[in-house]
């Protein structure tokens, strides 16, 4: 097996970096994972030394990984399993994922992840980008959100898709069906999100958290029991509006993680976390046209709504 070499000159005003931090954030086109085995592996030097992942990197250097090529064996299989593609060309995919399905491989997850689906839908015609979990993979949505989602089929489709998003060039809205009714229509929420320092799996609202940015609005209300909320993001962190929504005081429907409690509720199944992801606007990497996408609600998410509907406003 050979190997790929990693080398990134570290600026004077570099601060006081953790340093696999600093590398994800430079070198968008590595896996966490494999990134993670190159530091577990003793394959990462700064000037010269062997440095785990908590090295502190407080001043100019050169950092440098070695990192594995990865074999056939390691990278994900196609899958046949059923797609609902919104658009399609040699460039781009947009799906409407289904909820119940994981984006990409990683721990404890099966052979029926995203992009198990696309490698067999795009018979292995995926950016390399990401390998060997994420082929393809320019963001992601969490297992149980529907709705749109890209993904690229050329590495030069990806490093623009992720320029862009980057940028914040990409326009992503959605809805949610929250607990609770907000005093007022509309708003802006602007709280930093970083990891949840006690529980690993959470993200939580921290002043020195990653910048995060959520516009919302109400487009209907059940009583005071619940509301269906609009939410547009301009920002990509992980559980973002599930965390901006929490933090305001009405958790989503079915989010037992951040808050959601059904006791308000009762007679009421909340079988999943109730986010759909209805529009993805951006511009195509290869043409520069302008693309929207919209997708209406899936069946189950309807259907809630009209529980809400006979129970609460009728």
């Amino acid at each position: 097996m050979g190997e790929r070499i990693i080398e990134y000159i570290v600026p004077e005003d570099v601060g006081n970096m953790r340093a696999d931090k600093l590398f994800a954030s430079v070198i968008k086109d590595v896996s966490r994972v494999r990134l993670q085995k190159a530091f577990d592996s003793g394959c990462v030097t700064f000037d010269g030394t062997v440095i785990d992942k908590r090295f502190k990197i407080r001043h100019s250097g050169c950092l440098r990984a070695s990192l594995e090529e990865v074999s056939v064996e390691e990278a994900p299989k196609g899958n046949d399993i059923p797609l609902k593609v919104v658009y399609e060309d040699e460039s781009i995919i947009v799906i409407n994922k289904s909820s119940g399905m994981v984006t990409h491989p990683g721990n404890g997850t099966g052979d029926d992840t995203l992009v198990h689906a696309l490698l067999h839908h795009c018979k292995g015609e995926l950016s390399s980008v990401g390998l060997p979990e994420r082929p393809g993979i320019v963001h992601r949505l969490d297992k149980e959100t529907s709705g749109l989602i890209v993904a690229a089929k050329t590495d030069l489709a990806h490093h623009a898709l992720a320029k862009d998003f980057s940028e914040r060039n990409v326009k992503k809205r959605y809805l949610a069906l929250v607990s609770g009714v907000p005093r007022v229509d509309s708003g802006t929420c602007l709280e930093r999100i970083g990891r949840h320092p006690t529980y690993r799996t959470k993200m939580s609202v921290q002043s020195k958290g990653r910048e995060a940015h959520t516009d919302w609005k109400i487009k209907e209300k059940y009583l005071d029991k619940a509301s269906l909320v609009e939410c547009t993001i301009h920002t990509g962190r992980t559980h973002q509006i599930r965390v901006h929504m929490q933090n305001l005081g009405f958790p989503l429907l079915g989010d037992k993680l951040y808050g959601f409690r059904n006791n308000s509720l009762k007679g009421i199944d909340i079988e999943r976390i109730f986010l759909h992801a209805t529009h993805l606007e951006l511009v195509h990497p290869r043409t520069g046209e302008s693309l929207t996408f919209t997708e209406s609600l899936p069946k189950d998410f309807l259907n809630l709504m009209d529980v809400l509907k006979t129970k609460y406003m009728s």
